[in-house]
């Protein structure tokens, strides 16, 4: 990816209302997102753990792994693409250093590192260390000189740790540090995205949840909303509910609701135009 879409990526950022960037778990899902008009795109661990058989939020893919997989979703698109790419693949500022490293080799327009530890017992790394890891991913976007997008995301609400004082401490502190978009998902309720978004001095992401509209999270004043594995999800559930009614039912009405083929072989590249 040239600097072109990563520079539009960034430029996305400070735009009046919010942009909605969903997440494709293959180049198939990739094509038919940007076929629908949307600005960006950004990558799910969950919806590409899941495709490739193996579970999210425990360390189970690599970043050899996550890496390849964000560059096909870059090179199956002309949209600038975001990086899910988790706490960094290891709890060390190294580690999250080298994470961006290959990100930016990889033409991502930018990334999110999580404040987690892949342990379900321990979740949460320290604050000081958190801290040292942004300030470690900021430098090599830095020293690169290239247009890039670091998202730094506190995950307390994620784990159960309904505390906003010390979420914002660390939001406050990933921007300090060097972050460009601060996120804090599990936000489930308006008045908490408003609290975040007053609270900080950066733009925020807020990943979509139901109950909460594009216009309330607007309003709210935050300036992207993503999806996470919600699209990947969704598509497993109609994948479930049609085989369900297979074997219950002996029926195939699900067949009736399922897109064109040719509406969607018409969003796929040829071989040659890849």
């Amino acid at each position: 990816m040239t600097s072109g879409p990563a520079k539009s990526f960034a430029d996305l950022h400070r735009a009046d209302r919010p942009f909605v960037m969903p997440n494709p778990w293959d180049r198939g899902s990739a094509r038919i997102l940007q076929s629908m008009g949307f600005s960006a795109l950004a990558t799910t661990s969950a919806g590409f753990a899941f495709s490739i058989g193996r579970r999210d939020a425990e360390g189970s893919v690599s970043r050899t792994e996550a890496i390849s997989h964000a560059a096909e979703i870059v090179q199956a698109t002309h949209l600038p693409v975001n990086g899910d790419l988790e706490n960094g693949f290891g709890t060390s500022p190294e580690a999250c250093a080298e994470t961006i490293r290959q990100a930016l080799a990889a033409g991502l327009a930018g990334c999110s590192i999580e404040d987690t530890t892949a342990d379900l017992s321990d979740p949460i790394v320290d604050f000081n260390l958190a801290v040292e890891r942004i300030a470690a991913a900021s430098e090599v976007v830095r020293q690169s000189g290239k247009p890039f997008v670091l998202t730094a995301r506190a995950e307390n609400f994620l784990y159960g740790r309904r505390d906003m004082d010390e979420t914002l401490r660390r939001l406050n502190a990933f921007a300090d540090a060097g972050a460009d978009v601060l996120y804090a998902p599990g936000l489930r309720k308006i008045e908490l995205v408003r609290e975040v978004c007053q609270g900080v001095s950066r733009p925020v992401n807020v990943l979509a949840t139901a109950g909460l509209t594009v216009a309330q999270i607007a309003d709210a004043g935050a300036k992207r909303i993503s999806l996470g594995s919600a699209f990947a999800l969704a598509a497993i559930r109609g994948l479930m509910r049609a085989a369900t009614e297979v074997q219950e039912k002996g029926s195939f009405g699900f067949a009736a609701e399922t897109p064109g083929f040719a509406d969607i072989n018409a969003m796929m590249l040829g071989r040659d135009e890849d």
